[in-house]
Order: structure tokens, then sequence, then C-alpha cells
């Protein structure tokens, strides 16, 4: 593997068991939810969505999702599971693409910046502020401050593996993940890391006036979630 892209898009163990997948999306599905509650059936749009397992959750709000990922046999996988799930569409390359400006109510981005260079991130902040509608917001979620590190990700993990029943294979799962593909990407390739007054900044440069939440959606507590509009 050469990139984040095959890395997601192929076959991994980044989550311990299925216990695990199952509290990581309900809790994104229910975080997501309560920052929309004064919304009215929004339109929303999840950019690198993954699996999303937590989109029917979404939808049970009458959220009406859109989702795009980047990598084919992820969109491909979601195109089957939701097939029968009337406020979910699933976006192709070229869906997405040819999305109309000023449409989309928000706009998730959750772990995905990590991923990104600077140069891939500068024209999709234009391009997803260009998709908002008037009133619209984008949701960074998953952001990694510069002076995370191991001791925060190892923590992210095994204390809501202690609450919710997967201690132990979260345990195994530490161990799998020193000799697994995404700690060589990680090593080779490393992960985008922002301090909050620099994203804020970088934020402002593309047009959005941005400010840090209280909390960050997902388990993982180190981390950050900005909300952004048109500014």
């Amino acid at each position: 593997m050469t990139s984040w892209l095959d890395f997601w898009g192929g076959t991994h163990s980044i989550y311990v068991n299925a216990r695990h997948l199952d509290v990581h999306c309900a809790k994104i599905g229910d975080d997501v939810r309560a920052l929309l509650t004064y919304r009215n059936a929004p339109r929303l749009l999840d950019f690198g969505c993954g699996d999303a397992l937590y989109a029917p959750r979404l939808a049970e709000a009458g959220i009406r999702v859109a989702l795009y990922d980047g990598a084919a046999p992820v969109r491909a996988r979601l195109a089957e599971h939701l097939a029968d799930q009337p406020n979910i569409t699933v976006l192709s390359e070229t869906d997405w693409r040819n999305l109309a400006p000023g449409k989309q109510d928000v706009i998730l981005v959750n772990s995905v910046l990590q991923y990104l260079d600077t140069a891939t991130l500068d024209a999709l902040l234009d391009r997803w502020r260009d998709l908002l509608a008037p009133g619209g917001e984008i949701l960074f979620a998953d952001l990694i401050h510069p002076e995370t590190g191991l001791v925060a990700d190892v923590l992210d993990l095994l204390v809501p593996a202690a609450k919710n029943g997967f201690f132990w294979a979260a345990l195994a799962g530490l161990f799998a993940t020193l000799v697994s593909d995404y700690r060589r990407l990680r090593a080779t390739l490393g992960l985008a890391r922002y301090r909050p007054e620099d994203f804020l900044a970088r934020l402002a440069r593309h047009g959005l006036a941005g400010e840090r939440l209280p909390a960050n959606i997902g388990l993982n507590a180190h981390r950050m979630t900005f909300r952004a509009k048109r500014a």
C-alpha cells in the first residue's frame, strides 16, 4: 500500500472487533444528531464517510444523508448495504464532482483531514464552502493537535473499550497495530496535525468563519471538532 486511500479502500483491522465498530459508529451518529437538533430535515453530505454504519441513525432523525468516499470499494459496499434506505444516497465519483453549489445544509468531514496534504485540503475547503446552502455549516471532526501523542491515542481506545466490553480485544489490537499497514503508512506518510489557531486561520483564508466545539465527535476525546460557516 502506498497511500491512505489504498489503505481505507482495502481490508484492514483498524477496529479491534465488531463491538468496537458498533460503539464507534453509534457514538458518531449520536454526536452528530445532537449537534443538528436545531435543524429541520437538513441535507447532510458526509465526505470521506467510510462504511458509515451510523448513517441510518442520522436518517432516523430526519436527516437526508448523502455519502461520499474516495475509495471505490467503500462506495460499492455502501451502495449494497444501504440500498433499501430511502433517506440515504450513496454518491458516485461523478455524482460528487457534479454536486450543485449552494445546496448542502451540513457537510460532515470526520476523521479525514489528518490524511490530506495541504494542497488537497485547500482545494477541498473552497469546494466545501461553495457547496454550502445559505446558513449551512461544515463539521470538521477528529483533528489531531500537534501535542497529542501515543498515550492519548491509547487512552482513547482503552477507556471506551473498558466501558463497552471490548477491553481485552483492544489490548490485542494495540499489539496487532505494531505490525500493521496502518503503522507503516503512519511512519512513512505521517498524519496532518493542526493547532486550533492555525486551523481557524486557514478556514478564514478560504472564506469560512470557524469555532472549536467543546467536545470531539466520536470516541477520540483527545481530538478536536470545529464548526465552520461562510464568513
